[in-house]
């Protein structure tokens, strides 16, 4: 190896060791402190630098933690057996802190609301769209995949 490449790789190694210091989710034994401050580390970047490569890593680190920390356990087994939209509508209410109520604009009445939180309705595509322009999230998230 010559030199300079091994100079290159010493000085990756003391980077990701410094980025990972500096947010811990990325390591090997994450908190449920590191997931949180990740959550606004990704809110910070996307807003100030929506390309960073940064981004698709902790969400992917974020998603590992969402998915396996003890926390989320219920949780993820009660999401597991309802319709996709309707996973999707209750995992935003959880993320944003939000109610029935807080999706009047996208989706109508409360009682609307209601009535697709109890599964009697669906969301339509319309309401889908004006979800996933408000939280930045593609429309397909609210769709089966077996469709």
């Amino acid at each position: 190896m010559r030199a300079a490449t091994a100079e290159k790789y010493q000085l990756v190694l003391n980077v990701t060791k410094n980025l990972v210091d500096a947010v811990p989710l990325l390591g090997t034994s994450p908190t449920s402190t590191d997931y949180q401050e990740a959550l606004l580390l990704v809110e910070f970047l996307i807003d100030h630098d929506d390309e960073n490569p940064l981004i698709d890593l902790l969400a992917k680190k974020i998603a590992d933690y969402e998915n396996n920390a003890p926390e989320y356990k219920d949780f993820n087994a009660r999401i597991a057996t309802l319709p996709r939209d309707l996973a999707m509508l209750r995992t935003l209410m959880d993320q944003h802190g939000l109610n029935q109520s807080s999706f009047v604009a996208e989706i109508g009445s409360r009682s609307l609301v209601s009535m697709i939180m109890r599964g009697q309705r669906a969301l339509t595509l319309e309401h889908m769209r004006a979800l996933s322009a408000r939280f930045n999230i593609p429309v397909s998230a609210f769709i089966e995949d077996n469709l």
